[in-house]
This record gives C-alpha cells, structure tokens and sequence, in this order.
C-alpha cells in the first residue's frame, strides 16, 4: 500500500522555516513569498492534523510535533542531496556555500570578475541566512565555504583570512543629539539585532565594558538584510570577517 506523504515543496518550506524560525527568511532563502512559505506549512498542518509553529509576541517558535518531525525532514535532504551529487559530474564546477548578506554586497561581483578570469568554469553558489556561519563537507555537497570565523579549522582544511570584522555601533542622528552615550546606557537602549541570539551588540557591549579606549567615528546609516535603520534607535553595522574554507 502506498504511503500518503505531504508534497516535498511543502516540507522544504518547513524545513528551511524550522531552520531559521522565521517565514521571512525561509522565503528568501528558497526565492518564494512569504505568503507562499504560510500556504506550505498549512498544506502541513492540514496534511498531519497538528500545529506545527505558534506566535509569542514578534518570535516564531515550533511546537513539539514540529520539534519531533524536524530530525527527519532535515536528515532527509541531506540524504537527497547526497544521492543527487554522485549523479553529477564534478569536471570544471566550483560548488560554493555563503551567507546571504555577504554574498549580495560582496561575492557576486567577485565571482563575475572570476567567470571572465576563468572561462570554462562554473561556480555553484548556494546562498543561506547561516545564524551561527557552518559547513560540514562530509554532509554538504560543497568544495568550499566562506565563513565567520574565528579560524579554527580541522587540520585537513585550507582556509585564506579574507578580511577582518569590524562592529560600530551607529545610530539615528536625532538619537545622538542628547550625549553623552555611555556603554551603561547604550545597554539599555532599544536596540535592533541582526540575529536571534543578539550577539553582535553583545559582543561589543562586552568590549567596550573592558576599559578600552573608543574611538571617534561618522554617524551614519547601514542597514542589513533590508531593515529601515529609521525604524530603530540604533544597531550594529557589521562589516563580517570571512574565511574562505575547503
């Protein structure tokens, strides 16, 4: 007897949503709407008769079912991906993962500069909202990574230091008018973080808390991952350090 399985479009949407506990995200990662991403995960809900995200507040969380069916479905497109991979010949591609944000505001007119250079070679870039930047070659049909890092590496990999990270806390210019802005105060402003677990301005809040001198630098705007800089009090401009690994 056949078994009755929701539709796999539906079950990528979930698990790229599960990933990133948020519609938005998912959405982008997959080149759909977030409407879209909504009708998938209720195709789900209807298909095994049980909830699988609920709201609290602004944060997207899953419930237990969603937890329970998680393992498998992500297990499950790494095994695709894998049996996928061994029918396609390697000759002349480069298959690359990277982070969104560095990927739209760096690599791509690196890599058309590169096609140019090395006529003949294809590169295929996989670009993903990464919270905490990772690669696991054994698992992930790719040959090489750009990664935050820190640098530590398994001994079998080659990595190439790109660039340094720098994090500068900005803010709107009616904000800054009512000095001083000491560290003490700025951890209790409303900030905007860039990741869930907020620790960009975490990072440099520690920092700054240390006793080293700051250094004087321009007001200014720029905002990741489409954000309106004017909604927020202030947020954390990063310039990522990146690791090219493989």
């Amino acid at each position: 007897m056949p078994r009755s399985l929701p539709p796999l479009y539906a079950l990528r949407a979930f698990e790229a949503a599960a990933r990133h506990t948020s519609f938005t995200r998912a959405a982008e990662e997959l080149s759909i709407t977030q409407s879209a991403v909504s009708r998938h995960i209720r195709t789900l809900e209807e298909h095994f008769a049980c909830r699988l995200f609920q709201r609290n507040g602004r944060n997207l969380q899953l419930t237990e079912s969603a937890r329970a069916l998680l393992p498998g479905v992500r297990d499950g497109f790494l095994a695709l991906e894998r049996a996928c991979s061994t029918l396609q010949t390697d000759e002349g591609i480069l298959r690359m993962k990277a982070p969104s944000t560095l990927t739209m505001r760096w690599l791509l007119a690196r890599l058309s500069r590169f096609r140019h250079l090395q006529v003949g070679n294809e590169v295929q870039l996989t670009s993903a909202w990464m919270d905490i930047d990772a690669v696991d070659f054994t698992l992930e049909p790719f040959d090489c990574a750009i990664l935050l890092s820190h640098g530590h590496f398994p001994s079998d990999w080659e990595a190439t230091l790109l660039f340094p990270e720098l994090l500068i806390p900005v803010g709107a210019p009616t904000l800054l008018k009512d000095p001083p802005w000491d560290v003490k105060r700025l951890a209790k402003a409303e900030l905007l973080h860039p990741t869930p677990d907020r620790r960009d301005w975490r990072t440099w809040l520690n920092w700054a808390a240390c006793g080293c001198k700051l250094w004087d630098f321009e007001i200014g705007y720029h905002s990741r991952n489409r954000v309106d800089p004017s909604s927020a009090q202030a947020y954390t401009w990063r310039q990522r350090p990146k690791n090219v690994n493989g």
